[in-house]
C-alpha cells in the first residue's frame, strides 16, 4: 500500500557528489570504495551532524542532506571542502576523491517515512548548483548567498544568471571562495576577430572507455580550426576543463571569452559512428545550426574536416568565401595509430613519468602501424625531451633519438604544427636557443592558436635574455587557454623571465606557485634553489634542493653546469652559484 502522506517544508538542501566517480571506480573499485567509507565515517557523516544536518538519502556517490539554517549547511560544507584538501594533498591527482557540493533554500517534498522520497524544485536546483560545482568547490543560489553574506569567513563569485535544465525562471549563482577575500572573476574580453570554444563532446556509447575517441574527435577539430588565421580558437586543455560538467555556455563565453562555442556527442558502434554537433552563440545562447552525422567509422577524419567548414562556414561566411578556406590536414593511414596519438596525448597532459612511459609505448605503436604520421615523431621528440629536461633519462642517448624524431617529423610533414613545436623544444633542450626560436615560430604561423608553442618560446626568450618578450609570450598563452593545463608550465616561464631580468624575488613568487600545480616536476623546484640562494633564503633554498635530489638523484654541480640554458655569461654564472650557495657538490 502506498503512503500517501506527504510533507512539504522550506530548508537549507544540500546535494553533493564526487567528481568523476565512475571513472575513478573503473581505475580501481576497491581502492576508491575504501577511500569513499573513510571519508564518510571521518568528515561527511560526523560534520552533517556537528552542523545540525539530516542525512535523507545516500545513493552510491551521491549525498541529500538538509539543515534547517542555511548557515549550519554553508559552514558544514566548507568544512567538508576544507578537510577533503587537507586528506587528499598527499594522495595523487587522478586518485583522489573530490566533492562537488549544491546547496539551496527551498521547498522540499517528502513522501512517506523511512525509506522517504524527496522531490520538488528545491533539490532541483541543488542538484544544479552541484553539478556546476568545480571539483573541491561548492555552488549556492541567491537567496542562500544572501541569507549567510558577512556570516562566514568565505566570500561569494557572482556567476550570474543562469536558465538551469528544467527550471523555469532565471537562477544566480554564487561560487564559494574560501579565501575570505571577495573578488570575481571578470568576464574576459571578446577578442577582436571571430572566436570560438570547441567543448568536450559526451560520449554517448556504453563504453566508458571509448571517451577517448569522443575526445579524439575534438582535438582534431579543435586543431583544423586552430589552422585558420583569422579565428581565434581556444586551446583544447582549456575547454576540457568543462568535460562532465553541466556548465551554461554563457557563462562559459564570459569565462573563456569567446563567441562562440561547439558542443556535441558521439556515439561508436561496431564499424559506425554518429557524432551530433551544435555551434551556439555564447553571448546570447542562440543555437546557430544543429546537425548529425552517421558515417561508417572509416570515414571519421572526412566527418570531422566536414564539421570544421560548417562551422567556418557559420562562423564568418564572408571571410570564408572570399578565402576559399578549406581545412585540410594530412591524416594517418591507420585509424588505430590515430587513437594511439590521441590516448599519447592525454598521458602526457598528466606529467608523470609512468605516464610517459606509456605515452612512448602508444607513440611507438602508432609509428609502427603508420611509418608516415609526423604527429607522432614529433610526439615521441616532445616527450623524451621532457624526460631529459625532468632529469628522467641520460641526455646524450636520449636526445639523440629525440632530435632524429623530430627531424623526422618535419620532413614528413613540413606543414605540421607539432613537427616544428618539437624541433623547437629539443633545440630548447640542446641549448640552441636561436634555433628553437624560428622552429617556435614556424609552429605559430602554422597555427596561431598553439598556446603551449607560445609558453615554450617563452621560455627560450628567457634564455636569450629577452624577459620582456618572453612575458608577452606567456600572456599571449594565457588568453588562448585560460584554464588549461599549462599553469604550472606558465609559471615556471615566469619564473625563467623574471631571473633573467634579476627579478629574483618576482622569480621565487612564480617559481612556488609552479611547485604547488606541479610538485612532481623538478624544473620549478630548480628555479626555487636558484633564486632563494641569491636573495639570501637559504634555508628555503637547502629545503628545495632535498626535493631536487630526491625528484633527480643524479644531480650534481656539473651536471647543474652542463644544464644551464641561458645563454648570457651573468645569468649562467648566477644559475650555477644559486646552486653552489645552496650546497650542491
Amino acid at each position: 500500500m502506498v503512503d500517501e502522506r506527504v510533507e512539504r517544508r522550506l530548508t537549507a538542501i544540500l546535494m553533493a557528489d564526487v567528481a568523476g566517480y565512475s571513472r575513478l571506480v573503473e581505475a580501481d573499485e576497491e581502492g576508491t570504495l575504501a577511500q569513499w567509507k573513510a571519508h564518510w565515517d571521518t568528515v561527511i557523516e560526523p560534520q552533517i551532524k556537528n552542523h545540525r544536518g539530516r542525512i535523507a538519502r545516500v545513493t552510491g556517490d551521491g549525498i541529500l542532506a538538509e539543515f534547517a539554517s542555511v548557515v549550519d549547511g554553508v559552514r558544514c560544507a566548507v568544512e567538508v571542502q576544507r578537510s577533503m584538501a587537507k586528506r587528499n594533498a598527499d594522495v595523487p591527482e587522478h586518485k583522489r576523491l573530490e566533492f562537488r557540493i549544491g546547496i539551496n533554500f527551498g521547498e522540499l517534498i517528502v513522501e512517506g517515512v523511512g525509506s522517504a522520497g524527496f522531490w520538488g524544485d528545491g533539490i532541483n536546483i541543488a542538484a544544479r548548483l552541484e553539478a556546476l560545482a568545480q571539483p573541491g568547490g561548492i555552488c549556492v543560489s541567491g537567496r542562500v548567498q544572501e541569507d549567510t553574506q558577512g556570516k562566514l569567513d568565505i566570500a561569494f563569485e557572482d556567476t550570474g544568471e543562469h536558465q538551469l535544465k528544467n527550471i523555469t525562471r532565471p537562477v544566480r549563482v554564487y561560487r564559494v571562495r574560501f579565501d575570505g577575500a571577495t573578488k570575481s572573476t571578470p568576464a574576459l574580453p571578446l577578442p577582436s576577430k571571430p572566436s570560438i570554444a570547441v567543448l568536450p563532446f559526451e560520449n554517448m556509447s556504453r563504453d566508458p572507455s571509448e571517451d577517448y575517441f569522443a575526445d579524439g574527435v575534438v582535438e582534431e577539430i579543435t586543431t583544423a580550426l586552430s589552422r585558420i588565421r583569422w579565428l581565434f580558437v581556444i586551446a583544447r586543455n582549456s575547454s576540457f576543463t568543462y568535460k562532465g560538467r553541466a556548465v551554461d555556455v554563457k557563462q562559459i563565453g564570459r569565462e573563456l571569452g569567446v563567441r562562440y562555442a561547439l558542443e556535441g556527442s558521439v556515439r561508436k558502434a561496431a564499424n559506425q559512428v554518429r557524432v551530433s554537433a551544435q555551434l551556439v552563440d555564447a553571448v546570447d545562447g542562440h543555437h546557430i545550426w544543429v546537425e548529425r552525422y552517421d558515417r561508417e567509422l572509416a570515414d571519421v577524419f572526412a566527418l570531422q574536416d566536414e564539421i570544421t567548414e560548417r562551422v567556418v562556414s557559420s562562423v564568418e561566411p564572408q571571410l570564408y568565401a572570399a578565402e576559399g578556406i578549406r581545412v585540410r590536414r594530412k591524416q594517418p593511414d591507420s585509424l588505430d595509430g590515430w587513437e594511439c596519438v590521441v590516448r599519447a596525448l592525454s598521458c602526457v597532459n598528466t606529467r608523470s613519468q609512468s605516464s610517459y612511459m606509456m605515452a612512448l609505448q602508444l607513440l611507438d605503436r602508432a609509428i609502427e602501424l603508420d611509418p608516415g604520421y609526423a604527429q607522432a615523431h614529433a610526439l615521441v621528440a616532445y616527450v623524451t625531451g621532457l624526460e631529459v629536461l625532468y632529469g628522467w633519462k641520460p641526455r646524450e642517448i636520449a636526445l639523440a633519438r629525440a632530435f632524429d624524431a623530430a627531424q623526422n617529423a618535419v620532413v614528413l610533414d613540413s606543414d605540421d604544427d607539432w613537427a616544428h613545436f618539437a624541433l623547437g623544444f629539443i633545440y630548447s633542450v640542446t641549448r640552441r636557443a636561436e634555433e628553437a626560436v624560428v622552429q617556435y615560430e614556424k609552429a605559430l604561423a602554422l597555427n596561431p592558436n598553439f598556446a603551449i608553442a607560445y609558453t615554450y618560446l617563452a621560455a627560450v626568450l628567457a634564455y636569450l635574455g629577452r624577459p620582456k618578450e618572453a612575458l608577452e609570450k606567456i600572456d599571449a598563452s594565457e588568453r588562448l587557454s585560460p584554464r588549461g593545463l599549462f599553469q604550472g608550465v606558465n609559471n615556471h616561464c615566469r619564473a625563467l623571465a623574471h631571473f633573467s631580468a634579476g627579478q629574483y624575488l618576482d622569480a621565487i613568487s612564480c617559481a612556488r606557485k609552479a611547485v604547488l600545480e606541479s610538485p612532481g616536476i623538478v624544473t620549478s623546484h630548480r628555479m626555487l634553489v636558484v633564486n632563494c640562494a641569491l636573495v639570501g633564503h637559504i634555508d628555503e633554498a637547502r629545503a628545495a634542493l632535498e626535493i631536487v635530489k630526491r625528484l633527480q638523484p643524479d644531480v650534481s654541480l656539473r651536471w647543474i653546469a652542463e644544464f644551464v640554458p641561458f645563454t648570457r655569461e651573468r645569468e649562467r654564472r648566477d644559475f650555477i652559484e644559486g646552486f653552489r650557495l645552496a650546497g650542491l657538490e
